[in-house]
């Protein structure tokens, strides 16, 4: 299958892209939980020492925020949405 063929198989409506993606940050907030308390506790009454005194945790917390939104999860997620949106059509004919 060609990029082009793929493109098309995965194409969702914008509204329907940006609910994914909201769902898609959602989930990788709540996974990285820890982290972000981790970053939190850190930063809790700094103001710009916070760049550098946390910044392990912020690599630490982006770098697992980025294992739940990126663009191979969100591709993921929209062909999830098409099969089941196939799913709903074809048991409505």
């Amino acid at each position: 299958m060609g990029l082009i063929d793929e493109a098309r198989e995965n194409h969702v409506k914008k509204k329907v892209e940006e609910a994914l993606r909201s769902k898609m940050k959602a989930k990788a907030l709540k996974e990285c939980d820890h982290y972000t308390a981790k970053y939190a506790e850190c930063a809790f009454g700094r103001t710009l020492s916070v760049v550098w005194k946390c910044r392990q945790q912020a690599k630490v917390l982006n770098s697992c925020l980025h294992q739940y939104t990126n663009d191979s999860v969100l591709e993921e997620m929209k062909k999830q949405y098409m099969l089941q949106e196939e799913a709903k059509s074809s048991a409505t004919v």
